[in-house]
């Protein structure tokens, strides 16, 4: 049997969960421990792409998560790279010489890149091998990888359910096991919402710590940071390290390589319920005190926390994603051929209309975000972090925030879910999301989120090291 099927007690669906680990050259090592198998010469760069794309071939039929497969896989320019050899995908939404960049999205026909782009250059440096790239919703809007026409990327936890978004085809391969570790990107959650569905570790960097991308420079502000999704704290500390050694921002502090818990103690804040007034479902508020009690145990000084946002900051946040819409619709010729913005999914219409009609409050909108950093700042005064839900609910069903689902009702849902992510996108500070426990009787993941001051890589992957060590994270080929 290629892949391992199961179906719970008391569900109709064939399949719920869908991994592909197995003995082969990947075995189940994340992405440290294969680059470091490679580099003893146990198994070569070659064998772990094979076997990784024989994997991703035996699980996708049920997933749906790549958009291409290369038929001959890249290599990183880093021979001697943290990570070489190390069989990963690029998103969708990212230049890569010679393949299409899709975008998701079905109003234009894409073309060829002729170079890849800043960050795919970084990625490359780390020495991983490129085997394709993967599906995200339409422009990566939305929190889930669905679409109005054409299957969804499904959660190998259970394949009933959504996998997250827009980072959700990276996400479903690395939990199903068909590659350690993939590129991901987050606009407004989205490397951290993926992780947190898949039960994945998800690492939103400050901005710019990565390499910026042109289009993020020319806007007011640039909410997209890019990074990874990986089965351990290990594997994005690492690349992080990797990437710094391709370049480093000299206006931040260095990360350097972070190789496990810090002896020091922290001050913790504890946020459970969204500063925009949504309140967190049961599940969730659960799985966020269980991890405070945790860390109280551990030593650490937990306490209550308030970020006083702007009560526009909801609907700012979604004219300023209606803005980004409305761009695309004016400037998508430069994205392909044939390009009709009246192909653009429900979802990217509608938040394009919603500011086409609203436009004139953009100078106020603009204002009030960009002094969300001062809420935020004053929120940090004595602490150290916050911990908080990644998303004020468990991950839902497919079928839930599909772009067919009408416009109104769609972006209620969308607001009473990502209720928390979007804060650190527009302050631009770093924030990781950690696997913490599981629904019942579903067994889905839930992850709790971590915020810190702008530069404070270090701290939160120390204080994840220190999480994964107390309690290993669940891993699907266990369940």
């Amino acid at each position: 049997m290629t892949t391992f099927e199961e179906q719970s007690e008391g569900h109709s669906e064939a399949q719920v969960r869908v991994h592909v680990f197995r003995d082969d050259a990947l075995g189940d090592h994340d992405a440290v421990g294969l680059a470091q198998a490679i580099r003893r010469g146990e198994v070569s760069a070659a064998e772990a792409a094979r076997d990784a794309s024989a994997r991703v071939r035996a699980v996708e039929d049920r997933l749906n998560a790549v958009q291409v497969h290369l038929d001959i896989p890249v290599h990183g320019s880093g021979s001697g790279g943290a990570l070489a050899g190390v069989p990963t995908f690029v998103k969708d939404n990212t230049d890569f010489q010679g393949l299409p960049t899709g975008h998701g999205s079905l109003a234009f026909a894409p073309r060829a890149a002729r170079r890849h782009a800043p960050f795919t250059r970084q990625f490359l440096s780390t020495g991983v091998t490129v085997l394709g790239k993967t599906r995200l919703p339409e422009f990566g809007f939305s929190p889930t990888t669905e679409y109005e026409a054409g299957e969804p990327v499904r959660n190998p936890w259970h394949t009933g359910h959504s996998a997250g978004g827009s980072s959700g085809g990276s996400a479903a391969l690395v939990a199903a096991g068909a590659v350690p570790i993939a590129h991901a990107n987050d606009g407004g959650g989205s490397i951290r919402i993926p992780a947190a569905c898949c039960g994945l570790v998800g690492l939103k960097p400050t901005r710019g710590r990565m390499v910026a991308n042109a289009q993020g420079r020319q806007l007011p502000i640039d909410l997209v940071t890019d990074g990874v999704v990986s089965r351990s704290v290990r594997d994005s500390a690492a690349f992080l390290a990797a990437a710094e050694q391709h370049w480093r921002n000299p206006k931040l502090p260095p990360v350097g390589l972070v190789e496990g818990p810090s002896d020091r103690r922290l001050r913790i804040g504890l946020l459970v319920d969204s500063p925009n007034g949504v309140r967190s479902d049961d599940d969730t508020r659960e799985a966020v005190t269980e991890t405070a009690r945790r860390l109280e145990r551990l030593g650490h000084t937990v306490e209550p926390v308030e970020l006083s946002i702007d009560p526009h900051f909801t609907d700012d946040f979604l004219t300023y994603w209606g803005m980004l819409s409305f761009l695309i619709g004016v400037t998508g010729r430069t994205l392909g051929t044939d390009f009709d913005r009246r192909r653009m999914d429900s979802l990217s219409r509608g938040l394009r209309e919603s500011y086409a009609r609203d436009w004139r409050t953009t100078p106020g909108v603009l204002r009030r975000l960009k002094r969300t950093r001062l809420a935020y700042a004053a929120a940090f005064r004595g602490l150290d972090l916050i911990l908080s839900p990644v998303l004020a609910h468990t991950t839902p069903p497919l079928g839930h925030l599909s772009p067919t689902v009408p416009y109104a009702t769609l972006i209620e849902r969308l607001v009473n879910y990502v209720a928390f992510t979007p804060v650190n996108n527009v302050v631009g500070t770093p924030s990781i999301s950690v696997p913490a426990t599981h629904t019942n009787p579903d067994g889905l993941p839930i992850g709790v989120m971590f915020s810190g001051r702008p530069g404070a890589e270090r701290k939160l992957l120390e204080l994840a090291f220190e999480l994964e060590a107390d309690q290993a994270f669940r891993r699907l080929q266990d369940v």
